[in-house]
């Protein structure tokens, strides 16, 4: 099951406080200036506002920007119709803190601006003198600059967990690639001088041992066939060895491993079949393919839980599937680095199907060898 977010803990807290604000006028405890029945539906359309803003914050911002203004209006609206109705004005707070969510970077202090306005009048619609109306208007302001500082201060910290996110994975693929690659390196210069340092000498004395068995001597011959099968099956122990290290890819598990690993705010689990054994190349593509779900859940997912399988299908292919428990993506338009990766998997003769009907899924098959 999904765990719930800090975000959205909080959005339900507003709303509750919203309900309570509302509530005395909604049971007739407080005077409006207009027919109640009306005044409720004012409230409710600001409440659906809202709340449609805020679900369309990435999904459709366009239309996140118009439910904003609409609420935005609706709450000078209900302020207005209610001006005797004591905290209600903190609905206004609450359209100022949203703005950073929802609308660009200029709206939220001119809808803070425009709020203290309608809040100075709204007071003023109550009878109060110059300098209540003064104060009021004062206290609300210093309310929005705050509160709107602080959801500008909050969204900022979790952009910056996400940009630490990306720049840890892109740290940890990096280093077991690179780790992986100096290793392949390595086997590779061992086999060579393994190759150099007794193949040859192996090959030369094969060669003696040729000679020295068409020569006379009975008793001889019958020792010289056998340091001839000797030096054979060295020759042929030698180039089993280099061939071997030549060929071993680097362990896909542990590399893995290493790339997910302490990934903020994602927790990822990865699960591998025993019996898959990729090349090289493959298993630094997986890498690659890994890295990037990985980097696309944290960026575009809101997710929290993120699981991949590797498994070996009956055709001898390597089949990955991953899915997050994100929002999804039911019109979905890869980015670049969703083509980037089914530009990897294409060049070694994959392919690659998405689905983001259901958080995000990601079914790849390559070839193991």
């Amino acid at each position: 099951m999904r765990r719930i977010e800090p975000d959205v803990w909080a959005g339900l807290a507003i709303l509750l406080v919203c309900l309570a604000v509302g509530a005395p006028i909604l049971l007739g405890a407080a005077g409006t200036q207009v027919p109640r029945p009306v005044w409720g539906v004012l409230f409710v359309a600001l409440l659906a506002a809202s709340l449609v803003a805020a679900a369309w914050e990435d999904r459709r911002p366009r239309r996140a920007w118009a439910c904003y203004g609409a609420a935005v209006v609706l709450g000078w609206l209900t302020i207005l119709a209610a001006p005797g109705a004591g905290w209600l004005p903190i609905l206004l707070v609450f359209t100022a803190a949203l703005s950073a969510y929802v609308a660009p970077p200029w709206a939220g202090p001119v809808v803070v601006v425009l709020n203290t306005v309608v809040i100075a009048v709204t007071v003023g619609l109550t009878g109060a003198t110059s300098s209540q109306i003064g104060l009021s208007a004062l206290l609300y302001l210093l309310i929005q600059v705050a509160t709107l500082l602080s959801s500008l201060a909050t969204i900022r910290e979790q952009r910056m967990r996400h940009e630490l996110g990306e720049a840890h994975l892109e740290l940890r693929a990096a280093s077991v690639i690179l780790a992986d690659t100096a290793r392949a390196h390595e086997r590779l210069r061992i086999a060579r001088e393994l190759h150099d340092l007794m193949g040859h000498q192996l090959t030369a004395l094969t060669l003696e041992l040729e000679v020295a068995r068409h020569r006379d001597g009975p008793g001889a011959r019958v020792h010289i066939e056998r340091a001839d099968r000797v030096a054979r099956d060295m020759l042929r122990d030698v180039r089993t060895t280099v061939g071997q290290l030549r060929a071993d890819a680097p362990d896909l598990r542990e590399s893995l491993a290493a790339v997910v690993r302490d990934i903020p705010g994602l927790d990822v689990g990865v699960w591998i079949d025993d019996d898959v054994r990729p090349t090289e190349e493959v298993t630094m593509t997986l890498i690659r393919v890994v890295q990037e779900i990985v980097t696309n859940t944290i960026r575009h997912a809101n997710a929290t839980s993120l699981r991949i399988r590797i498994e070996s299908t009956p055709d001898r292919a390597v089949k990955l599937t991953s899915v997050d428990d994100g929002r999804g993506s039911p019109q979905l338009r890869p980015g670049n680095g969703l083509r980037g990766m089914r530009e990897r998997i294409d060049a070694i003769g994959g392919d690659v199907r998405l689905d983001g009907s259901d958080g995000f899924r990601v079914t790849a098959r390559v070839p193991a060898r």
